[in-house]
């Protein structure tokens, strides 16, 4: 089968043949339809998620058939858990130490074919095909494990508008938050596919919003926006750092934080997240804006993403 692999830090991906893979017990064999490109795959390209392995197959928001059964499944980040350790008995599963990652330590999906754990897997909502779910693989899911923590707050600040907050506005809004939009200063095609998606306002990240804000998730892996989003937010508000990589915090004085507000960091997603999120995607029509490119353009959609040239998601087909 053919897959772009990541040989060691600094990458490109390198096309090659390789074994389709033989499922062991508990693992299931699909053949990938789609698969959605990340900002994480960006961080493991350039060397910045320290426990990937090399060489690696990226990918982790695949879409496919499970060659046995003939079922559509979605793929996650989230690959495999111990099981035993204290956070996977309490329900938090996500910080497991011994956890594998999809496209990370285990091969993912940017290939003609992938393993998966059956446990792992997650249904699709049919109302969406195959590149249009693949964003809900982890756009969608980090973004829901974010709002989680924010829900039952009104009025929620999207800093960095991208993959996952043009699913997360979409959804925001349809459960009746107030939903504000932060792009790159200057950005106008940027806020106005921010409204397109159900934003009541966009502006750049340097500007005040109309109204202070209840929280802010970030997304955008620069940590001078946990400042801005600060600034922006009221007393006993909530800043949740979306990524899983981000620049250094600067130093800002205490009264920023001063007032009960919070920082917090969202890391990886539960398979709770991914049946509540799935369940939430079925019932409310959210729109993925998708760019698909062949397989052996996967360099070209990275550096697309590393440019910001894309709106919503970009989506590799085999």
């Amino acid at each position: 089968m053919k897959a772009m692999r990541v040989e060691a830090a600094g990458g490109p991906l390198q096309l090659r043949d390789v074994p389709v893979p033989a499922p062991r017990a508990g693992q299931v064999l699909v053949r990938v339809s789609a698969c959605g490109v990340c900002r994480t795959d960006l961080h493991l390209l350039d060397g910045e998620l320290q426990a990937c392995r090399y060489p690696v197959t990226p990918g982790h928001e695949i879409v496919g058939t499970a060659v046995a059964s003939g079922k559509r499944v979605g793929i996650p980040w989230l690959g495999w858990t111990c099981g035993a350790c204290e956070y996977c008995r309490d329900g938090r599963e996500n910080l497991c130490e011994r956890a594998q990652f999809t496209g990370c330590q285990l091969d993912g999906g940017y290939a003609e074919y992938v393993l998966a754990d059956e446990r792992f897997c997650l249904p699709i909502p049919e109302r969406y095909d195959d590149a249009e779910a693949a964003p809900l693989l982890c756009a969608g899911l980090i973004g829901f494990r974010c709002y989680r923590k924010v829900s039952d707050l009104k009025s929620i600040g999207l800093y960095g508008f991208g993959a996952a907050a043009h699913i997360l506005a979409q959804l925001a809004r349809a459960e009746g938050h107030t939903v504000l939009a932060f792009t790159k200063p200057n950005d106008l095609e940027g806020q106005r596919f921010a409204r397109e998606c159900g934003a009541h306002w966009a502006g750049g990240s340097s500007e005040a919003p109309p109204e202070p804000l209840d929280a802010a998730i970030i997304f955008a892996p620069v940590g001078s926006l946990v400042i801005d989003a600060l600034k922006n937010t009221r007393k006993g508000g909530r800043v949740i750092c979306g990524g899983i990589h981000m620049s250094d915090i600067p130093a800002f004085p205490y009264a920023l934080l001063w007032g009960e507000r919070r920082i917090e960091s969202v890391a990886n997603l539960t398979r709770e997240d991914g049946a509540r999120f799935m369940e939430a995607a079925a019932r409310i029509p959210l729109r993925t804006s998708t760019r698909i490119y062949p397989l052996e353009s996967a360099n070209e959609a990275l550096a697309d993403l590393r440019a910001g040239r894309l709106s919503g998601a970009a989506v590799l087909q085999p």
